[in-house]
């Protein structure tokens, strides 16, 4: 709590002694900063952002693609602005082309009356029929 005058006298001289920092370096010191985070940070970013803009402007016709909400559809007609993407067996709906977060080789095989069937054992439960119909056969089955 008591600073002892000595002790402070000593504080006192050593700052005096002490040179103020040289404005070229510290100006320096900023910009060598300024350059690691410019390549480690902001020239990457900028990279994957071109890559991104150049595959939504790629997106045509037949190409599978994943929105940024997560669905997962074919591209049926594709505009300057958006596309008409079908999501199910004659579900389409319009998706703006922004909104586009990846392109992908192929469609995934998925039906749903397999898979439950997988699950409970029985391979051959709905798997000919198709849509509501298989559907309503599994559920309805006990």
């Amino acid at each position: 709590m008591f600073v002892n005058p000595a002790l402070a006298q000593e504080v006192a001289a050593t700052a005096e002694q002490m040179p103020a920092g040289d404005p070229a370096r510290i100006l320096f010191q900023f910009f060598v900063i300024f350059v690691v985070f410019y390549f480690f940070l902001i020239r990457p970013q900028q990279k994957r952002l071109r890559e991104h803009q150049a595959m939504q402007a790629a997106v045509s016709k037949g190409d599978v693609i994943v929105t940024t909400g997560g669905i997962v559809g074919k591209v049926i007609r594709s505009n300057a602005e958006d596309l008409i993407v079908e999501i199910a067996d004659g579900v389409r709906v319009t998706v703006v082309r922004d909104r586009i977060a990846a392109k992908r080789s192929e469609a995934p095989k998925s039906n749903v009356a397999a898979d439950v069937a997988n699950e409970n054992g029985d391979a051959d439960v709905g798997t000919d029929k198709k849509g509501s119909e298989g559907l309503k056969e599994l559920l309805t089955k006990k």
